[in-house]
């Protein structure tokens, strides 16, 4: 039996960085999939502690939102800083991730023919302080060394992102090669190249 259990629905949305993360700490992971008309019925609904997915299990510890997984993740499998000071500042990049994450939802969902342009103009003034910081730690990680869990949700958002427009990294020499590195990882690379991962789409609307 899978170590952990994810109930969610069959798109990448808010769990692609937890499954990239567990497929590079090469972690099993059992998924129950749910159907939008299963969703809507209500049941499963009214179970969940803020009325929605995703639904993460560990043993008999149940979780709710995306980023309390990762941060579980990472204190479990050593992808959260060497110490409290390394830990403070992945949650601050984290926090990062997340604003810039809630804008792109924002404007899949809500904006998607009125505001993508937009958007997209705007993306490198959004991307410059990760440019600036990984362009200064040098590592190759947002923090101290070694990956962290905000390092595999900025990836995730980054790869969103060159799908949204191929060349939204081109100016960005510092974030390239951190997407080039972390896919480069072997398992983080089967996944990306395993086909029930690339037929999920990103998003719950099929836009992206």
């Amino acid at each position: 039996m899978a170590p952990y259990t994810l109930t969610y629905f069959a798109v990448k949305g808010r769990c692609g960085a937890l499954k990239i993360m567990l497929a590079d700490k090469d972690q099993q992971l059992k998924e129950n999939l749910v159907t939008f008309d299963e969703w809507m019925k209500g049941d499963l609904k009214a179970s969940c502690v803020f009325g929605q997915l995703p639904k993460f299990e560990d043993g008999d510890l149940v979780l709710y939102q995306s980023n309390t997984m990762l941060r579980h993740l990472g204190r479990k499998h050593g992808a959260y800083g060497k110490n409290d000071c390394e830990a403070s500042l992945i949650d601050m990049m984290n926090d990062g991730v997340e604003d810039l994450r809630l804008k792109y939802i924002k404007m899949i969902y809500q904006e998607y023919e009125t505001g993508k342009e937009a958007f997209i103009k705007d993306l490198p003034n959004q991307l410059k302080p990760f440019e600036a910081v990984l362009a200064k730690n040098k590592s190759g990680f947002l923090v101290g060394d070694q990956i962290s869990f905000a390092d595999y949700n900025l990836f995730d958002l980054l790869l969103n992102f060159k799908v949204l427009c191929s060349t939204s990294l081109d100016s960005f020499s510092a974030l390239k090669s951190y997407v080039d590195k972390i896919a480069a990882r072997p398992k983080v690379k089967a996944l990306l190249e395993c086909d029930d991962f690339k037929k999920l789409p990103i998003n719950g609307n099929g836009k992206q």
